[in-house]
């Protein structure tokens, strides 16, 4: 079957705006993955798709056949005494939430298999966050990676090559060949990896505003109604809930400072940045009730917060990163595994007044030019660069105080994060209105 499909014929099709037939997407990606389909004939694929877009069908197809073009999670042989379900957020500037979220949900009774990518751009990546922890191991075995999540309820590790190889390819291709903003293509993406690892239940964020790859707000919705109805297409049900991403998430931007915001949080929740506590919440609560662990947010909610206070939470999270091969004692002893910077410096505003807004995107990318990020996928990361204290939209200020404070290398390094912090961030003498943190929640 399909082996009398010409490639080229395929790429006509759809260049021409027609709908692919669930065998002749079965055909194309097979092609991605055997190499059948050559570099410009993948290239001329994603560019009509781009261009044409891929109806509802077409997307539970093509995101079908990605997920079954490696290896799908099973863990129905663990006995699990809970639901296994996950959060994916399409990324901002200080989203550590993650890395909180995981070990609260566990701690409720739920099962995390978090499959999480390193970040690109100007976005910072979960895993790159984790591996500011020495001995932290991002790549475990399948083995280490199952029993992880069955002892201790959490795993975030990284994406491994048997999970839908087509995506990885695909994924290349379409960042060279400018058709990465394609709502059809960022879909199969995103949910051809997680729907890989084995899930009852799933939580989107995603993200609009400055910061966020969908800086308009009509993109995230279409997004968002895309992944939720494709994912529950396939049988996994699935929740979006829109949130604002037009100032940095946290009181911190970089790799070890975003790692040390989580344990302080953990650790002492009611000093807890308030939009990012509130954040947390909601997505936990949002995957223990759509997971079936609570019937209505509220009792999820409560159950949330009290797995945080009582420590539970910091406990469950302490050991997934120990079970990983991360230090015992990383809760008690940050610093003496985080260690600081040789400068920390603060960046001080040019004049009084409120803070309005700030470009994200310019923050973040400003983070990537000190090494803190990356542009390509191969490049190193400096996990110690890093912004804490950061001001928050509607704050007052006076001129002279902090904006942020930098950790550095050298005052090279201070001044340009003081040159482009005073240049991304807009203080005016009126109170601004605040955007609402959580704006939609589609399923």
């Amino acid at each position: 079957m399909g082996s009398n499909f010409l490639p080229q014929e395929l790429i006509r099709k759809k260049r021409d705006g027609k709908a692919l037939t669930d065998p002749e997407i079965r055909f194309l990606v097979k092609g991605i993955c055997n190499l059948s389909l050559t570099d410009a004939q993948l290239g001329a694929f994603a560019m009509a798709v781009f261009h044409n877009g891929m109806d509802m069908e077409e997307r539970i197809s093509l995101t079908k056949q990605m997920m079954h073009s490696g290896k799908v999670l099973d863990w129905g042989n663990l006995n699990l005494e809970g639901p296994v379900v996950d959060k994916h957020s399409t990324g901002g500037v200080g989203d550590k939430v993650s890395i909180i979220l995981a070990p609260i949900v566990a701690a409720c009774g739920a099962f995390v298999p978090m499959i999480s990518g390193r970040g690109l751009g100007h976005t910072g990546g979960t895993l790159d966050k984790l591996c500011s922890i020495p001995g932290y191991d991002a790549t475990p075995s399948k083995q280490k990676f199952r029993n992880t999540v069955k002892q201790v309820g959490c795993a975030i590790i990284g994406q491994t090559s048997e999970l839908a190889p087509a995506d990885k390819r695909l994924y290349a291709t379409r960042d060279v060949t400018a058709t990465v903003e394609s709502i059809s293509l960022i879909t199969s993406s995103i949910l051809s990896k997680k729907l890989a690892s084995g899930l009852d239940a799933l939580v989107m964020d995603v993200k609009t505003g400055s910061g966020a790859f969908a800086d308009n707000y009509a993109m995230a919705k279409e997004l968002a109604t895309s992944i939720a109805r494709v994912a529950t297409g396939l049988g996994v049900p699935t929740r979006c809930l829109i949130t604002d991403m037009n100032q940095v998430l946290g009181s911190s931007v970089g790799n070890a400072v975003e790692i040390l915001e989580c344990i302080d949080f953990l650790s002492n929740p009611s000093a807890a940045d308030k939009r990012l506590f509130d954040i947390t919440i909601e997505l936990a609560a949002n995957m223990l009730q759509i997971s079936g662990i609570h019937s209505d947010l509220k009792s999820a909610s409560r159950k949330v917060q009290k797995v945080i206070n009582s420590g539970l939470a910091a406990e469950t999270f302490s050991r997934m990163v120990s079970s990983l091969g991360g230090p015992t004692d990383l809760i008690h002893n940050a610093n003496k595994y985080l260690k600081p910077m040789d400068v920390i410096s603060p960046v001080k505003s040019i004049r009084s007044g409120y803070i309005s807004s700030m470009n994200v995107r310019e923050i973040g990318m400003s983070m990537v030019t000190l090494k803190a990020g990356r542009t390509s996928a191969s490049d190193s990361i400096d996990h110690g660069i890093g912004l804490t204290g950061m001001v928050q939209i509607g704050q007052w200020i006076e001129q002279g105080q902090e904006l942020a404070y930098a950790h550095v290398h050298n005052d090279n390094d201070a001044n340009f994060l003081q040159h482009e912090l005073t240049k991304s961030i807009t203080i005016s003498d009126e109170i601004p209105v605040k955007n609402p943190l959580i704006y939609e929640v589609l399923e």
